[in-house]
């Protein structure tokens, strides 16, 4: 078995304020974006934003992430989920693994329901580029619910 996976996770700034909570239960629980570590055991080693658009603390941050160990960056669900969703977001994920060869995973925490519901109806994901990105983050409607 792997020792340990070091991550990092980036959250959107207009979500500064976030302590984390369904990102650190979704690990915890191995929902959403953290299903593909069960079984392991995995160590976070830096949390913040990206500093606001267009995300100056992209950069920086994983940098210092990746001094700290991370293998792989976790861009949180809140940069998919939000309104409008981030429009730097598949930036920032090919930056981050040109730059610093580092794996990127859109999503951390199952998409709640109220969300999917909305930008279904929205049509925010109606394309081949967004269902690779939401794919992670999609669950069970229970999970979903559980997160609204």
């Amino acid at each position: 078995m792997k020792e340990k996976t070091k991550i990092g996770i980036i959250i959107c700034d207009r979500y500064r304020r976030c302590a984390g909570g369904k990102c650190f239960r979704a690990l915890k629980n191995r929902e959403g974006a953290f299903s593909r570590y069960e079984g392991e055991e995995v160590e976070v080693v830096g949390y913040t934003t990206c500093d606001g658009c267009p995300g100056g603390n992209i950069e920086y941050a994983v940098d210092e992430m990746k001094r700290n160990g991370a293998e792989v960056i976790h861009l949180a669900t809140g940069f998919i989920v939000g309104y409008p969703p981030c429009e730097h977001l598949t930036y920032f994920h090919d930056f981050i693994q040109s730059r610093y060869g580092i794996e990127v995973v859109y999503g951390t925490h199952p998409i709640p329901q109220k969300y999917l519901d909305m930008h279904n109806q929205l049509k925010t994901w109606n394309d081949d580029a967004w269902q690779k990105i939401i794919e992670p983050t999609l669950t069970e409607v229970e999970t979903r619910l559980s997160y609204d």
